[in-house]
């Protein structure tokens, strides 16, 4: 399939790190006589996946900016374009030898999203979406799954962390106990940027949650339109970054959970 020189930057940036992440990802289980314990190890994988990423993206796009999980905002020359970075998401898996992390490129132009990048190395899946071009899982056409009702249907959340003192928990579990009422099941994969992913594959047919990053989110948004979904805000608006939240799935199943989500107390 055809591809844009930005996407095909942005695959080679996100496979790069992506073989380095499947080395360090198969030693975690050596790691119960590091002196520093596997947590550290994680953390420099991370970092090691961050620096891959910027240094291949800054090379092709040296004027662009950046939103980085662990560095934040880098300005560029050019602020009418921002890579928008996830290097490692689903770190707690990845700790645990769970087989479900993921790294996210999102290119935003202008304030919307125009390109994406999803990558599972373990799985060797890669999901691309680019506007007006469709999303794609390793070359093969993506469409959002066309279950009408929820009481079909599998959606996707996570559970906030940390557990223990936090508000966003009882908001959550609220919403939890009047989606599991609707529904076939939900399910938390530990990675939202891999929800997103298997929302637009068709494999969950909706997703929801609070307190989000862009960087949880980007090429996940561009991946769900481009795949005939619908996304919002969870107060139905556009502003998906800066309201941290996300409600996703098809028209039917989308406006469905938004009426569900709206039952639930705040607190």
């Amino acid at each position: 399939m055809a591809r844009s020189a930005i996407m095909n930057v942005m695959i080679q940036a996100a496979m790069k790190a992506g073989r380095v992440l499947l080395r360090d990802f198969g030693e975690v289980q050596h790691l119960q006589v590091s002196l520093r314990g596997p947590a550290d190890y994680v953390r420099q994988a991370d970092k090691r996946a961050a620096s891959i990423i910027f240094k291949e993206l800054q090379r092709a796009r040296p004027d662009y900016s950046f939103l980085m999980e662990k560095s934040g905002e880098i300005a560029g020359i050019d602020d009418q374009h921002r890579f928008i970075v996830d290097p490692l998401d689903g770190t707690t898996n990845f700790l645990h030898g769970i087989p479900f992390f993921a790294i996210s490129i999102g290119l935003e132009r202008q304030n919307k999203m125009v390109a994406g990048v999803i990558y599972n190395p373990v799985l060797d899946e890669l999901y691309t979406a680019e506007r007006g071009s469709g999303a794609f899982l390793n070359d093969r056409r993506l469409r959002i799954a066309a279950r009408r009702k929820l009481a079909d249907s599998i959606i996707g959340s996570c559970v906030p962390v940390p557990h223990l003192g936090n508000e966003e928990r009882r908001r959550y579990l609220a919403e939890l106990r009047n989606v599991m009422m609707e529904t076939v099941g939900v399910r938390d994969i530990g990675s939202v940027v891999l929800d997103l992913a298997y929302v637009a594959a068709g494999r969950l047919d909706g997703f929801w949650k609070n307190g989000l990053q862009p960087w949880d989110l980007a090429a996940g948004i561009l991946m769900i339109r481009e795949a005939g979904g619908f996304v919002s805000s969870q107060q139905g608006g556009q502003d998906i970054f800066s309201s941290k939240s996300i409600v996703a799935g098809n028209e039917l199943i989308h406006t469905a959970l938004m009426k569900v989500l709206k039952t639930s107390p705040n607190q």
